[in-house]
């Protein structure tokens, strides 16, 4: 495999160079040997692409067995595709991008991009995977009113200037833009990737311009859909992964039907990658994933239940977890989180209240919420001292970390909070101390949660003891996850707990969209940053200065010709993220307890647990885990 890539920027110089080199003749799949033998499956050496990702291991494994998991909803059946992590661009572990579904990308200025396929590729149901899947997507997909009204995804928008689309050959397309776009790469490698092909053989049969009209209208009566439209993209979800019949690239396929409670993903045949011995990935030749509520989670992974689990479960559940390791056949193992935060709160800034939206744009309310906070109780109280104190922002071991942004407004000084609340004019107060709002309504902030574990509250408990010493008083409200964001997006919420900052690790190549109004999903400025993302369609254009500061030079590091460049800008942001307190952070580098079956192996027992980039476990490449005990391995075979 060879990469050739000449850009401007950095971190896309940062891709390897390796030469195809020799590797065992391929092994059949224990689990495929009678398919094949019968005819009804081609051998493994015909399943291969031509030039397959070789993965070089240091304990490379054996074909063979089920590795379990537990999920709290039956739609985290998306969550295999961030676990399998195949895409055409991944991160190792070391968070350098790589390409992995692609052969090679050519880059040029940073703004030619050209994406080569591995010749012999295919879907997981033996199609040819080539250019007319990116052509299907860009044509008749991404730019098509009918399936996407808003238009193509904003990765493809630079400076207000579609990509240019072109198929070179059967395995060669490229993107291309005026301006550089240091975006479109990492949104390839994403743990929610930006999916620019689609299986246009499997696709097609839904679509207006390529269907018989009248099997598509019996197929959108029978569906109970309203439109042709509607049933495409109900079938066309690679990331929610809910459709068993749409092929995938990924390591396993869905096998069971939603909605259920226990999902089996059985092996691709036609996966792209092999380890130095010939043997096609992955090792395991099926996950099956059973569904628990959120609090059951714990007690199913303590009960030996799961072979590798972190989701559902919580540092609070790691002493009861290590006191089961001594029963079961699991370890405990303790990752590093990578996030800004591992909580923060989030004041909305576009909360429908006309009073209370002016108290959560002004900063000063905003310092005094995070003054009258006591980090220290929590980190004592809550997780024995082990987490790192302050804001919401970088960690000490990224390089832009300057110790002033995570103890900007972060000591517990209840004495200016009062002051600050105080010269706001908030200065009237009820029988119980309550501070009055400029209308005469007590000053009662509901901080809403997703509901999902009793962290969160036990956290708030403690906030709410210090914030009554400032006249405020905390009520806590739970919901299911969709309802939160779903509050937080209408306005209806004052403010929120959630985790910070995604990626608390950058440096100055890292893409700094994070610490400006660009998304939605941020829960501190939902409508700014969907104003951002729908490019103006929808949402609410931010009207704080240092918001726009933030938009501008988000925008203006996509543009920077140096790394001394995108560092100031990045000390910017953090500076005004920093002093404006648009989220108040709590606490970060949190471990995350991370539970093996002690058979199965490839798991590190130190790594890093984040979502993007990272995708949980998808940088160290389960496809690669495998048991070492023979039993396991011949199990339902």
């Amino acid at each position: 495999m060879t990469i050739r890539a000449a850009t401007l920027f950095t971190f896309l110089s940062a891709f390897c160079t390796a030469a195809t080199a020799q590797v065992a003749a391929p092994v059949e799949t224990p689990l495929f040997a009678k398919d094949v033998a019968a005819g009804k499956l081609s051998p493994v050496s015909a399943r291969l692409p031509q030039n397959p990702r070789i993965v070089r291991l240091e304990y490379p494994g054996w074909h063979g067995g089920t590795m379990r998991v537990v999920f709290g909803r039956s739609k985290d059946t998306r969550i295999m595709v961030v676990y399998g992590y195949a895409r055409l661009m991944t991160y190792d572990a070391k968070y350098q991008l790589q390409p992995d579904i692609l052969a090679g990308v050519d880059v040029q200025q940073g703004r030619v991009f050209t994406l080569r396929l591995r010749e012999g590729h295919r879907w997981s149901d033996g199609t040819p995977f080539t250019s007319e899947d990116f052509r299907y997507w860009w044509e008749d997909v991404a730019n098509h009113k009918k399936l996407s009204p808003l238009g193509a995804p904003k990765q493809m928008v630079i400076a207000g200037e579609l990509a240019k689309f072109e198929v070179i050959d059967d395995h060669t397309v490229r993107f291309s833009w005026n301006s550089p776009n240091p975006h479109f790469l990492p949104a390839l490698a994403s743990a929610t990737p930006l999916y620019i092909y689609r299986p246009a053989h499997y696709l097609k049969q839904f679509h207006t311009d390529y269907a018989d009209a009248e099997k598509l209208a019996a197929m959108v009566k029978q569906s109970g859909r309203r439109n042709w439209a509607a049933l495409h993209n109900r079938r066309d979800n690679q990331y929610k992964n809910d459709n068993p019949k749409l092929p995938t690239l990924q390591p396993w396929v869905l096998r069971t039907k939603p909605p259920a409670q226990r999902f089996i993903f059985e092996r691709n045949p036609y996966y792209h990658r092999i380890d130095q011995n010939g043997r096609q990935l992955p090792y395991a030749d099926r996950v099956a994933m059973s569904v628990a509520a959120a609090g059951v989670i714990p007690l199913k992974t303590g009960a030996g239940e799961s072979d590798f689990q972190a989701r559902g479960i919580a540092f609070n559940n790691y002493t009861f977890l290590k006191e089961a390791e001594k029963r079961e056949n699991f370890r405990v193992h303790l990752w590093q989180t990578a996030k800004g935060a591992h909580l923060a709160l989030f004041p909305n800034m576009n909360v429908k209240d006309d009073v209370w939206r002016k108290l959560m744009r002004d900063v000063k309310f905003r310092r005094a919420l995070s003054l009258a906070i006591n980090r220290h109780e929590i980190n004592q109280v809550i997780y024995y001292g082990l987490a790192l104190e302050g804001q919401n922002t970088v960690l000490p071991q990224s390089p832009l970390y300057k110790k002033e942004y995570r103890d900007a407004w972060a000591r517990f000084d209840l004495k200016q909070a009062n002051e600050l609340l105080d010269g706001l004019g908030l200065t009237e107060r009820d029988s119980r101390g309550v501070r009055l709002l400029p209308d005469g309504r007590p000053m009662e902030i509901i901080v809403e949660t997703a509901g999902e574990d009793t962290e969160q509250t036990d956290v708030l408990e403690l906030i709410h003891d210090s914030w009554l010493t400032a006249g405020i008083k905390l009520f806590t409200r739970p919901s299911q996850r969709e309802v939160f964001r779903n509050r937080i997006f209408a306005g209806e919420t004052l403010v929120s707990i959630w985790s910070g900052h995604e990626f608390g690790l950058p440096n100055a190549n890292t893409i700094p969209k994070e610490f400006a109004p660009t998304d939605q999903l941020q829960l501190q400025w939902p409508k700014w940053g969907q104003f951002f993302q729908t490019r103006a369609r929808a949402g609410e254009r931010p009207s704080d200065g240092y918001a726009l500061e933030l938009l501008k030079l988000n925008r203006a590091w996509g543009y920077a010709r140096s790394n001394a460049e995108r560092r100031d800008i990045w000390e910017r942001m953090l500076e005004i993220n920093a002093d404006q307190i648009y989220s108040i952070g709590l606490v970060g580098a949190v471990p995350q307890p991370i539970v093996v079956n002690r058979n199965l192996r490839n798991v590190p027992e130190k790594g890093i647990f984040n979502w993007n980039p990272g995708a949980h476990f998808g940088v160290y490449m389960p496809d690669t885990f495998w048991f070492d005990n023979v039993d396991r391995r011949q199990a339902n075979r």
